[in-house]
């Protein structure tokens, strides 16, 4: 685990958002990408509509002598998206998601694209499961994936029902392991928090955890707890109470999983 901002990689830069909160953790994670020495940037996830946080971003940018080629979304969740409009205002750059309501101009994201923008080479990946319009980043070079909220740099994430869907989710991690154990992956720029280092046993934790919470969960309900409300109250008694309404919104996503496949 390192520190949050700065220089993660040698192609991925961190500027942090001052929006902490016990959702966002420190704040949200906007990451400069750029091939050493060339003359062009990418911005992924320009973050809240903040224009003290969105012209630090674009100065980090000038002051490395580069311009913003392009800003990518990994979500639409406005502690990642919010500010996009105003950045690509600033900054003379298009917006690029997978949710064609949240571009600007003419060119979106799909699962499996490869772009190349001034000899960076960023792969497009399809993780949905905190929410549908999901993706993750990676960069072959570095060995690292930019995980927006599906994977965070402290805790777990939330997946945010009914948009986000715990089936797709358990998929979305599981493409995320298999990068790790080929070694295609190995170190995780979050969308929050620090990065991490060991991406395959981030994503294994990941995936124990989901599968533990879903076995409580399942429970739970044999034992007849019956609402989202009362199961939280239940399952998650050790989490801070600020985090119950969140919490339910994965509770839900649990039960619609369990009901899907018959074992409640």
């Amino acid at each position: 685990m390192s520190s949050i901002a700065g220089q993660a990689t040698a192609r991925a830069f961190c500027v942090l958002a001052p929006n902490a909160s016990m959702m966002t953790l420190d704040g949200t994670n906007t990451w400069v990408l750029a091939e050493p020495g060339s003359e062009q940037a990418v911005v992924v996830d320009p973050g809240p509509l903040d224009e003290g946080h969105l012209r630090a971003v674009l100065d980090h940018v000038e002051q490395t002598g580069r311009r913003v080629a392009a800003t990518l979304l990994t979500h639409g969740h406005p502690d990642h998206a919010e500010g996009a409009a105003r950045f690509a205002e600033l900054s003379g750059s298009g917006v690029r998601a997978l949710d064609p309501g949240l571009r600007l101009g003419d060119e979106g994201l799909r699962d499996g694209q490869v772009l190349e923008i001034g000899g960076l080479e960023v792969r497009i990946i399809g993780t949905p499961g905190h929410t549908s319009d999901s993706l993750c980043f990676q960069l072959p070079a570095d060995r690292a994936v930019l995980t927006g909220d599906t994977v965070l740099g402290r805790g777990t994430t939330v997946v945010a029902h009914p948009d986000g869907r715990l089936g797709d989710y358990l998929d979305s991690l599981r493409r995320l392991r298999t990068l790790a154990a080929e070694r295609q992956v190995s170190t995780v720029l979050p969308g929050h928090g620090p990065v991490l280092a060991d991406a395959l046993g981030t994503v294994e934790y990941y995936l124990a955890h989901r599968a533990s919470r879903l076995a409580q969960v399942e429970t739970a309900v044999e034992a007849g707890f019956r609402t989202p409300t009362d199961i939280v109250a239940h399952v998650y008694a050790d989490v801070d109470r600020a985090l119950w309404p969140a919490a339910e919104w994965s509770v839900r996503a649990q039960l619609d999983y369990l009901g899907e496949h018959g074992l409640v």
